[in-house]
């Protein structure tokens, strides 16, 4: 991305460094990436809004790339990371930002919308729908509902037991590991992947490699540590149980992700469900042919969305 015109420097923020790439100016769009990703995962997303005339702002978040990794794995919970948004954003001094997530980044952006809504102008969520279930389940906690329906060779289940995964990426290497999980496609669970030797066709070399630099200087670990806390945060939640969200949603899936096959989603999503916690969600849209890094695998297409979800609000503002 040399020569893109994208601006990168260090945030103190909450405590820690937070590395971040932003581009344009206008009103302001906070991009939140996922597992395994970085601020790179919105490269597309920044050109294209700051084009358009938003300020894109992408960073690295806790545990990745270039932003500050806490050892400890309890330092990972979604009040960690929330609370590392809200200070970005204080830093920044932006009282109030349009919000996209993917993945983690999505968890963490249904978390900030029921922490502090007053900071989100509006949200456009991919591949993480918002449930009462991810936060405060009263059937059970998370890893559990994973173990039970999925078996212990389920990703989230192996990354559990701390240096487990982090010798198995460590013994196969960092470029067959990110390649695993960008090659990942349809409803296996992430168990094995075909043609994992290849990077998929939405990625360049150039990508790759860039990734692989990032994470074999930061590890796995803090990245893996998120997965690590979804019991904590089931009990950290527990104050926002059956708490909807109030700010303006538009929700992207592909048809192809494992997240829109994961039981009763469906019926979630287009029934009734996601409405009712989300009641100012305006729209849902499922990708045909696409898995699960939907921005990086449609990207024009993804952009539009945004922008054209988020321009609404604008111009809105500007006839007030």
């Amino acid at each position: 991305m040399e020569g893109e015109g994208i601006i990168h420097r260090q945030v103190e923020a909450n405590g820690i460094q937070i590395h971040l790439a932003e581009k344009g100016e206008g009103p302001p769009v906070l991009l939140l990436h996922g597992f395994p990703e970085l601020w790179y995962s919105w490269r597309h997303q920044i050109l294209g809004l700051a084009a358009r005339g938003f300020r894109a702002l992408a960073p690295d978040l806790r545990g990745y790339g270039d932003s500050s990794a806490p050892p400890d794995a309890a330092s990972y919970s979604v009040l960690h990371i929330v609370g590392d948004i809200v200070a970005l954003l204080d830093a920044l001094a932006l009282p109030q930002v349009f919000l996209v997530g993917h993945d983690w980044g999505a968890l963490i952006a249904w978390y900030m919308c029921l922490f502090r809504p007053d900071r989100v102008r509006a949200l456009v969520n991919l591949s993480v729908a918002f449930s009462p279930f991810l936060h405060r389940n009263p059937n059970g906690k998370l890893v559990d509902y994973f173990r039970s329906h999925y078996g212990d060779d389920y990703y989230i289940c192996k990354f559990q037991e701390p240096g487990v995964i982090e010798a198995a990426f460590a013994h196969i290497g960092t470029r067959n590991a990110l390649r695993r999980f960008f090659c990942y496609k349809g409803t296996n669970h992430l168990t094995e992947q075909e043609n994992a030797s290849l990077p998929p066709s939405w990625l360049s070399e150039e990508d790759i490699s860039y990734y692989i630099s990032k994470f074999e200087k930061s590890g796995f670990t803090g990245p893996v540590n998120y997965y690590r806390c979804l019991d904590l945060n089931w009990e950290l939640g527990a104050p926002w149980y059956s708490a909807q969200i109030t700010v303006p949603v538009k929700f992207i899936v592909g048809d192809k992700d494992l997240t829109y096959h994961y039981p009763g989603i469906q019926d979630y999503l287009h029934k009734g469900g996601f409405k009712q916690d989300v009641p100012l969600l305006e729209e849902v849209v499922v990708m045909e042919g696409v898995a699960h890094f939907v921005n990086q695998e449609k990207p024009r297409e993804v952009t539009e969305h945004i922008y054209n979800f988020f321009n609404k609000f604008s111009l809105l503002a500007s006839k007030l």
